[in-house]
């Protein structure tokens, strides 16, 4: 089953629990519960809504945490009512998140099965503890699972459908390729980096995709760096089209761009950029004046 038919079928579930969620904020007649189910219905439908297929960060910290600490709240208010769903804390923890978030919600785990001593009696109470310890443990194995896949997969999928922008483990062993192609055929290659401000990367990338060609990939190297392998037929193409690119894509930072074969390292070209003050320089210019 290809992807956008898994997002499309997840954003389904999503809205159908946020319904039944709505549903049971309508039957309830506690003002504070109706409202934590209101907000936890709401997070579901706002997260169905901003569903995207692509390879972003898959939400913000503070998203994460909304479903953790409503859970617990809901728990705590009433948990005559809601007692079974102490087992959904072993499904948050499969969720991609930080790990302090991961050690938070096992410690509302904790803060939620302890008060249940006296409802569900000793020994029931104390299987449900073990129970409880034993999903987790199978949910945070599963989200390690999850976790190396995704960084397996981002080093080989492309950021956003349909644009050349990829994720910045390639660059170096691209670069080896690259270099390779452009002495077999002849051409001038290039890399070009760019430090963007950190609200206008995605946009930028995005620009940068459209106004290359389809066979020059682009980079995301880190929220602040964009780079991109420009090929031309000589050096004063490849200058022509830096810096027209410079001017259209109208970057305030510094920009800095280097022919692969004079290309020491990425990590020291790097390193320059982040030195340079703003504006386009060529690497060796400096040298050169």
């Amino acid at each position: 089953m290809q992807t956008k038919y898994k997002v499309g079928l997840l954003r389904g579930n999503l809205l159908v629990a946020a319904v039944l969620l709505a549903l049971m904020a309508i039957d309830t007649t506690t003002l504070t519960e109706a409202l934590l189910l209101w907000l936890a219905g709401a997070w579901l439908a706002i997260t169905a809504l901003l569903l995207a297929f692509n390879h972003r960060r898959p939400a913000t910290v503070p998203w994460q945490l909304l479903p953790g600490l409503l859970l617990a709240a809901l728990l705590w208010v009433d948990p005559e009512r809601h007692v079974t769903w102490l087992w959904a804390w072993a499904v948050l923890l499969m969720l991609p998140q930080p790990r302090w978030i991961l050690l938070l919600e096992a410690l509302l785990a904790l803060a939620t099965w302890w008060p249940l001593r006296e409802l569900l009696g000793l020994e029931q109470w104390a299987l449900a503890g073990l129970l409880l310890v034993t999903l987790m443990l199978l949910g945070l194995s599963r989200a390690l699972d999850l976790r190396a896949l995704r960084q397996t997969t981002l080093r080989r999928a492309r950021l956003v459908p349909g644009l050349a922008l990829w994720p910045g483990d390639r660059l170096a062993d691209d670069l080896v390729l690259e270099r390779g192609r452009s002495q077999r055929e002849d051409a001038y290659t290039e890399l070009l980096l760019l430090h963007t401000p950190r609200h206008r990367c995605w946009s930028l990338a995005h620009r940068l995709c459209r106004l290359t060609h389809s066979f020059e990939p682009c980079y995301r190297l880190d929220p602040q760096t964009l780079a991109v392998i420009l090929i031309s037929r000589n050096r004063r193409e490849a200058e022509e089209r830096r810096e027209a690119l410079w001017r259209h894509l109208e970057i305030r930072g510094p920009g800095r761009a280097a022919a692969l074969s004079d290309l020491v390292s990425l990590e020291a070209e790097r390193q320059a950029l982040a030195r340079q003050s703003a504006g386009l320089q060529a690497s060796g210019e400096a040298a050169d004046a």
